[in-house]
């Protein structure tokens, strides 16, 4: 019951806002009572601060099976951005956004898992792209990780359109491969962004 408490939570909060669900919505959601849901989790903070956790671990099992498929660096970018576009294409909201206006302390939290998560799959990305011929060699590797994570998730954490945040994404994309890209990668750089604005 807990995991599913957790699931119907965190798909309600990225649906309609962490601050307007309530226990309530939960509940009625849910056909049960909202006594159950507190045998569980004493507040909706906690019940936040979880989902918020499961659902990160989720989105990182995608990833996960996106770079399985083995795709060029800039097209695995590329594919990860346009997966997520999808999943949240019904969101209002930035879930990012959310969280650090009406929750900073669970928001930090967040955030200090999602640095180094992150930083791995930029790094590991980053190396793909050089072996393949796609990135330039001459760059250091550990600025690029601070720059493109920076302005990533400074987009998310302060805009409020997760429509307008994935246009940001897309520009931001664009940007941090074009500082990477060689020859070859610029190449299939515009091959992804035409196929990208044909969609």
């Amino acid at each position: 019951m807990r995991e599913k408490i957790m699931s119907k939570a965190g798909e309600l909060f990225l649906k309609l806002g962490f601050k307007s669900v309530t226990m309530d919505d939960i509940a009625a959601d849910m056909c049960i009572s909202k006594k159950t849901i507190y045998k569980y989790f004493c507040n909706k903070e906690i019940l936040i601060e979880e989902s918020s956790a499961i659902m990160h671990k989720e989105v990182h099992q995608i990833i996960d099976s996106i770079i399985r498929k083995n795709y060029n660096a800039i097209a695995e970018n590329f594919e990860i951005r346009k997966t997520f576009k999808e999943m949240f294409k019904t969101i209002d909201t930035s879930p990012l956004y959310q969280l650090k206006k009406h929750y900073p302390e669970i928001y930090e939290k967040v955030m200090s898992t999602e640095l180094t998560e992150c930083n791995m799959y930029f790094r590991k990305n980053m190396e793909k792209g050089i072996e393949q011929g796609l990135y330039r060699k001459e760059f250091n590797i550990g600025s690029y990780i601070q720059f493109y994570y920076t302005l990533i998730f400074s987009i998310n954490s302060n805009t409020r359109s997760e429509k307008e945040a994935q246009q940001l994404e897309l520009e931001a994309l664009e940007y941090h491969t074009r500082a990477l890209a060689t020859a070859e990668g610029i190449i299939e750089l515009e091959k992804q962004m035409q196929n990208t604005n044909t969609l």
